[in-house]
């Protein structure tokens, strides 16, 4: 009888991410229990914006907090996507392509954030862009924090197809959509008052940008 030699990818380092995720969850919730709570409820109630919106901070240390987590999960995600649809261009060590994708998506984010806070701050629109920022991280946090049940499953039982990677793909962009557009609609009369300014910000600043992270991924 021949022995047949299996290989096995080691999971050491994604469970390392995944209990520093948990880890940064549990800091979350011991430290801002309340906020924690609304931030949940965020899929059924608006308490979270109503009232934790008015300290006009998005970056209080919980949306800090929670930005690692969201890293972390996008990331996990992000690589999924690359190991599935493109094996052959993987570097040697999975590790490594993750920390790629994790600095890839954490300098994006924070440097779309700079910009936007630059141009707030040049035209004198601090308080309305601060709110906005954190009317959209909140919710960025929480769909990112979604994607770690099914990252679970996909990690340590069952190993996605392509189908349901796009899928899961085409629902998380769904939902930002959904997002962006409640938070606009919360903010129809502002808009109204500003309709150039904000066709301009929205070209500018939420379309153009991912258009040319697409064009830079794709060449």
């Amino acid at each position: 009888m021949q022995a047949i030699e299996r290989h096995v990818e080691s999971l050491d380092w994604v469970s390392l991410i995944l209990l520093g995720a948990f880890i940064l969850l549990s800091l979350v919730k011991t430290a801002y229990p309340q906020r924690f709570e609304d931030f949940i409820s965020l899929l059924t109630s608006n308490k979270f914006m109503v009232f934790r919106g008015k300290e006009y901070k998005a970056f209080h240390p919980f949306n800090i907090l929670m930005f690692l987590v969201n890293i972390l999960s996008v990331s996990l995600f992000l690589f999924l996507v690359f190991e599935l649809l493109w094996p052959g261009t993987l570097p040697a060590s999975p590790s490594i392509l993750f920390i790629r994708i994790a600095t890839g998506y954490a300098s994006f984010i924070l440097l779309k954030f700079g910009v936007e806070k630059i141009i707030a701050n040049i035209f004198d629109l601090d308080r309305i862009i601060d709110y906005y920022l954190y009317q959209k991280l909140a919710y960025r946090n929480f769909i990112a924090l979604l994607l770690f049940i099914p990252l679970l499953f996909f990690f340590y039982a069952f190993p996605p197809t392509a189908l349901v990677l796009y899928i899961i793909f085409g629902l998380v962009i769904l939902t930002n959509i959904i997002s962006l557009a409640t938070i606009y609609k919360q903010n129809q009369n502002l808009i109204r008052s500003n309709w150039f300014y904000f066709i301009l910000y929205l070209c500018a600043l939420e379309i153009a940008p991912y258009i040319i992270l697409y064009k830079l991924i794709t060449i």
